[in-house]
């Protein structure tokens, strides 16, 4: 519980809050009735994942993996948020996971999967660097 405690919980709630850029993307493409090829949301990821790694990889930072896995969990539940306010505005009815409560724990779990992800090449980065975090001494 104290490394959860530990935890560099602006940075996490930062990066997670950086990630809405993703469907916030497709919110202004929507609006203004513009379609974009299938390639741009998956940039828009692997662009925020590069942020991710780059920013906790290159830091410091003692946790990597878990804060890049609690980084995906608060975007999820950011987005789920966004989404929750959004879209009765937007649309006239809510839609997304709290219209079915049943997608709230895939959006959760893929977005989880997501920071592990980004969260063991940031870890991989810190060990390039010769940088010494505590996933990589827990490791060992």
């Amino acid at each position: 519980m104290n490394t959860i405690k530990s935890l560099q919980w602006p940075l996490i709630l930062g990066l997670g809050a950086l990630a809405l850029v993703r469907p916030l993307v497709s919110i202004v493409e929507y609006q203004l009735d513009v379609s974009d090829s299938p390639a741009v949301p998956i940039i828009i990821t692997l662009v925020i994942s590069a942020v991710w790694i780059v920013v906790v990889g290159l830091s410091k930072t003692a946790h990597p993996v878990l804060t890049l896995l609690f980084t995906g969990l608060a975007y999820a539940v950011f987005s789920i948020i966004l989404s929750g306010i959004l879209s009765p505005i937007l649309t006239g009815e809510l839609q997304g996971p709290l219209a079915m409560p049943i997608a709230i724990i895939p959006v959760l779990l893929t977005n989880a999967i997501w920071g592990l992800a980004a969260g063991g090449m940031a870890l991989l980065l810190q060990r390039v660097r010769g940088a010494r975090s505590r996933d990589a001494v827990k490791s060992r």
